[in-house]
């Protein structure tokens, strides 16, 4: 499976503490809007994303179809793919994609520790 980009979102009390932080150890902002409670900053390859009161703890974010530029991929494996390949090993999305749909799409998991997993596809449906 190619889950695609990866950043790691972090639920965080304060956007603005947390954003001067984090840019104190050289990180940029790269998208988001701060006054809207959310911010993806970049350091070399890494990205976190800040969100304040959007998700109730830290999470593992990929972005099928994008690279770690947020450029757009011709070539990738849709989140539904992605979704049948997972149930297909045991794995239950909660919530699921839309199977019927195509485009942006995303779905969750939880790992045995708790930890949330999203895979969330912001492009249209590779062409197939």
């Amino acid at each position: 499976m190619r889950l695609g980009n990866f950043s790691v979102s972090l639920t965080v009390k304060d956007i603005a503490a947390s954003r001067a932080f984090y840019e104190k150890l050289g990180f940029k902002m790269v998208s988001g809007d701060q006054s809207k409670n959310w911010v993806v900053l970049q350091n070399a390859d890494t990205k976190i994303g800040l969100f304040q009161g959007m998700f109730p703890k830290n999470t593992l974010t990929f972005n099928p179809g994008w690279d770690s530029s947020k450029n757009t991929l011709t070539d990738f494996e849709d989140v539904r793919d992605l979704q049948k390949a997972m149930k297909a090993r045991g794995l239950t999305p909660n919530p699921a994609a839309d199977e019927s749909t195509t485009g942006p799409a995303y779905l969750m998991l939880i790992d045995p520790d708790g930890n949330p997993i999203l895979v969330d596809q912001h492009v249209p449906s590779p062409k197939k």
